[in-house]
């Protein structure tokens, strides 16, 4: 019987990806755990292997082909002793298919109650006439007659029943006359009642493709479609801003204390043999040293070491810290697991390997997915100072500037000291103004007396 091999959900939000290479062609036979594919997610490109023992009858799915649907079939084995061929032709009928809605389902039944109302107001009470009509048509007084449908129609359109001129019997408002009136164009809009709060604004829609493309002249501009890790960046950074509210608090770190120690640990470092020759085990940078002590700061303010849900709060008992690090099209955050526990050397060895495997596109899931915060540094790059949008399910993110002389007022004198400025976002539902300043006063205090990183 045909086997067939479709898009696997390489992480839990995957939803489609690129088939980037296939490993295999028609006619070659594999085993279980055979790696036959190479798919192209959001970000990462993972190796796909064989379930199944089978011949190749079919790839359904040609190599480069974007925007697959997890669970679609791209590919057709043969099992042992079938025809390829023949298992070629039948093998996709077996792959499974959304069921169409069925033509004879029932359809649910309006109540019967319902219609009497609507019956009610096409046959209304004669009202009392008591003064003179008015040039609309109806009666004086607060009473308008208008059918169900065309009152519905003009409240959509913000359209004023009342200064309408009915059609209908004795005056009344109906569909045509609502439609005419907007046809017209000249229809004053309904008025809310006094005291009531007005209806909010609709949120501005953002510009159509078209609309941005009419602003630059033709020619002076190429288009370049995104890929998955943008769409998935712009995606999140949608989500975090519109549902996450944030809160930036920043202050100056010195790191002079930082600088010498790093100095003297990278001089201690032994020397191991490598394919390029001898190498230090380890060469700590400042980032290394800021990954562990947001870690600590955070295993001293537990509170701070949370994620918001909408009916609990989850408090994390580890400090698994994720670091931004910039690949070609886009971002992505790596995470240091336990980096609590963690000695310097280990986190900077870690942290080199991850972002190197990143670069390359080479990470696992597991190995992006979660933290429980995340350091941004943009130092490297002169910037002074910024502030990071939240990752979620992160509560917070650190943001760290360059390190740069500055004067600073120490017992009443001025002098020079390298400091760094960061800025910690914070989701105001789980950590607010007050925990979010222990936090950072936490981390200051790891910073600017490192040697307390070290015990």
């Amino acid at each position: 019987m045909p086997i067939n091999i479709t898009m696997p959900a390489l992480s839990p939000t995957m939803e489609e990806g690129n088939l980037s290479k296939w490993l295999v062609k028609e006619g070659d036979k594999v085993s279980p755990g055979d790696v036959i594919a190479e798919i192209e997610t959001d970000k990462a490109t993972m190796e796909v292997e064989a379930v199944d023992e089978g011949t190749v009858a079919k790839l359904v799915v040609p190599a480069g082909t974007e925007g697959v649907k997890v669970n679609a079939l791209i590919a057709i084995l043969a099992g042992e002793g079938e025809d390829a061929a023949a298992a070629a032709k039948s093998g996709g009928a077996a792959a499974p298919k959304a069921e169409a809605p069925k033509a004879d389902a029932p359809k649910p039944e309006a109540p019967k109650e319902a219609a009497k109302p609507a019956a009610a107001a096409a046959t209304p009470a004669p009202a009392k006439v008591e003064s003179a009509p008015v040039a609309n048509g109806h009666a004086a007084g607060d009473r308008v007659f208008a059918s169900p449908l065309a009152r519905r129609i003009a409240k959509d359109a913000g359209v004023d029943v009342k200064a309408l001129t009915g059609s209908g019997p004795h005056g009344r408002v109906v569909k045509v006359d609502v439609e005419a009136a907007i046809a017209s164009g000249g229809v004053p809009a309904a008025k809310a009642p006094a005291g009531a709060p007005s209806a909010p604004a609709p949120a501005p829609k953002p510009m159509s493709d078209d609309q941005v493309l009419k602003l630059f002249a033709e020619g002076s501009y190429e288009l370049v479609p995104h890929d998955n890790m943008r769409k998935t960046i712009a995606r999140r950074l949608v989500e975090a801003k519109s549902t996450i509210p944030h809160f930036y608090l920043t202050l100056d770190c010195e790191l002079d204390a930082l600088l010498a120690l790093r100095t003297q640990l990278n001089a201690a470092a032994p020397m191991r043999k490598t394919e390029k020759g001898e190498a230090p085990a380890y060469k700590l940078s400042v980032n290394d040293m800021v990954i562990k002590a947001m870690a600590m700061a955070l295993m001293a303010v537990p509170d701070a070491n949370a994620s918001w849900t909408e009916n609990a709060m989850i408090k994390h008992k580890h400090a698994d810290v994720g670091v931004a690090v910039s690949i070609p099209g886009g971002l992505i955050t790596p995470i240091i697991r336990h980096a609590d526990e963690k000695t310097l050397s280990v986190i900077s060895n870690e942290m080199k390997d991850l972002a190197s495997r990143a670069r390359s596109r080479k990470l696992k899931p597991e190995e992006y997915q979660g933290g429980t915060t995340a350091v941004s540094n943009l130092g490297m790059f002169g910037v002074k100072d910024f502030a990071a949008v939240i990752n979620p399910p992160h509560a917070t993110i650190l943001a760290v500037g360059a390190g740069e002389e500055r004067a600073v007022v120490k017992n009443g004198e001025i002098r020079i000291a390298t400091v760094m400025s960061v800025t910690l976002s914070t989701d105001h539902r789980a950590v607010d103004g007050a925990l979010g300043a222990e936090l950072l006063g936490a981390f200051k205090r790891l910073i600017e007396n490192p040697m307390g990183m070290l015990v």
